[in-house]
């Protein structure tokens, strides 16, 4: 065989190998290595400079040893879980004050640990996040899982993302991770437009990520990612302009190239060559078999600019509950008022946190909701007649993340010959507070709305022009106008109140 022949067959067989890029996976993809590197690069350095100054990064780039450093990311990582950064901050610095190592938190109480994190919402991570620490201590020695396949499969409440977190944060590992920001920022770089929530458009994002860590400093950038989707590709007013990796922007270029164009005709063909803007490369696949391009159905919208990505999942509607909830007060020797408030069951929405007695109200049954509380009721107070002195206070919202839910107060005030008013009849699982013990234990965001929506009543609605009006009403006399009232604006002590009620 000739040279000549010989070296034909050789490049025909180098071309069969090759396998070239189809325009699709490369619109969508990263695939040119210098590409890849400036753009790490240019979000490390903008990183350097702008990131936040947090307490949990301090504690990763300042702890010597592994184990504290991947706890400190750890619990960062779940209590930033569908929670804002400066909601975090304090409840962070204080469970790390409180628990600074594994083995402290795996000392602590299902209490404790509820009560450090009342009011953070998905009351689950908490005890996830202890359950955890316990297994780590008692199982594995008190060292941490290296990788994130071992943190994924061998922790309660670690999932891909978290375990991604930590072990390139705390261990190194070169490998990339995925939450709500870096959606938004691959989408949008990439021009994604599926439903990020598909098989499809999560595998490639998680490839993407896993193409794009910088393989020296795996934690940094993956936390540049995460920062650069917080601060400048917000999910409504995007800082282009302040974008560090802008010019690998497909849906920054669609807007400039439709700028461009917009520009051009209106100065005319002689300004066009003074606008220097990059092509916008188009999908081959974009008539709409493409599965990762914006659907037919919801084509590009110049109005939206880059916000067209990634695409808006539909939400699933909350359902609709109301529940009946009464906060029962009595008086001690002191004077100062306490409230019963009673745990939750182990299993469940709000699970082992207290509240005051509550009953999930029937559909359709709310006109009986007064009696369906006063017969939950009996356990503590033991009498009807009791009961039938509860106060309509009004109602608060509370919207958990499926649940609207409305919750009806009531309030009644127990004497001390009356029902459990006595300490030692208390039984496991209630107890009474104050309004400080209260504050500090483990209770709900939503039970707190209720105490303070009956602390405003009582404050505007028991007044002496009200006591007034009420017992002019009960004896059908006419109330008097606001001019005609001689009363005092000073308001009347519940006691007061309640001992008008009574005689009337």
């Amino acid at each position: 065989m000739s040279k000549l022949r010989l070296a034909k067959c050789n490049k025909m067989k180098i071309q069969q190998n090759t396998e070239v890029p189809s325009q699709e996976a490369s619109f969508h993809a990263f695939v040119n290595a210098t590409e890849i590197k400036n753009f790490r690069q240019r979000l490390l350095t903008w990183y350097n400079k702008c990131k936040r100054d947090l307490p949990w990064r301090k504690l990763a780039t300042s702890e010597v040893d592994a184990d504290r450093r991947a706890y400190a990311v750890w619990v960062s990582e779940i209590m930033l879980q569908q929670t804002q950064v400066a909601t975090v901050i304090d409840y962070y610095n204080r469970w790390m004050q409180k628990w600074p190592t594994l083995q402290d938190l795996a000392k602590a109480s299902l209490e404790e640990v509820n009560e450090q994190w009342a009011g953070l919402g998905y009351y689950s991570r908490a005890k996830r996040l202890q359950e955890g620490a316990r297994k780590v201590v008692a199982q594995m020695a008190g060292h941490m899982p290296r990788t994130a396949e071992e943190l994924q499969r061998l922790l309660p409440g670690v999932g891909k993302y978290t375990a991604g977190a930590v072990a390139s944060i705390a261990f190194g590992q070169a490998t990339g991770v995925v939450d709500g920001n870096v959606i938004r920022v691959l989408c949008r770089v990439r021009a994604i437009g599926a439903d990020p929530a598909s098989s499809a458009v999560a595998d490639k994002l998680w490839g993407l990520t896993h193409t794009l860590v910088d393989p020296a400093q795996p934690g940094d950038f993956n936390q540049a990612m995460m920062e650069l989707g917080a601060v400048v590709c917000t999910s409504k007013a995007p800082l282009c302009l302040e974008c560090p990796v802008k010019e690998y922007c497909r849906a920054h270029h669609r807007v400039e190239s439709e700028r461009a164009a917009s520009a051009t005709k209106l100065l005319g063909r002689a300004s066009s060559k003074q606008l220097q803007v990059l092509d916008v490369e188009e999908c081959s696949a974009s008539t709409g078999s493409c599965n990762l391009c914006l659907p037919p159905s919801e084509p590009w919208d110049p109005e939206l600019g880059v916000t067209n990505f990634p695409r808006k999942a539909i939400k699933k509607q909350p359902r609709t509950e109301r529940t009946a909830t009464c906060v029962l007060e009595r008086r001690g020797s002191d004077g100062k008022p306490a409230y019963l408030i009673v745990q939750r069951p182990a299993t469940g929405l709000l699970a082992g946190l207290w509240e005051f007695p509550s009953i999930l109200l029937e559909p359709g049954k709310e006109k009986q909701q007064k009696a369906a509380l006063a017969g939950h009721l009996q356990t503590w107070v033991g009498s009807n007649a009791t009961v039938g002195r509860m106060q309509h206070v009004g109602e608060v919202l509370h919207i958990f993340s499926h649940i609207r839910q409305t919750y009806v107060i009531y309030f009644l005030r127990l004497d001390k010959d009356e029902g459990n008013w006595n300490t030692s009849k208390e039984l496991s699982g209630y107890r009474w507070v104050t309004k400080t013990e209260f504050q500090n234990s483990a209770v709900s965001t939503a039970m707190k709305k209720v105490l303070n929506t009956y602390e405003k009543w009582s404050h505007t609605v028991i007044t002496p022009k009200n006591v007034k009006r009420k017992r002019d009403l009960v004896h059908g006399r006419q109330p008097v106008s606001e001019d005609e009232s001689n009363s005092s604006k000073k308001q009347l002590s519940l006691d007061s109140f309640f001992a008008t009620n009574s005689k009337n």
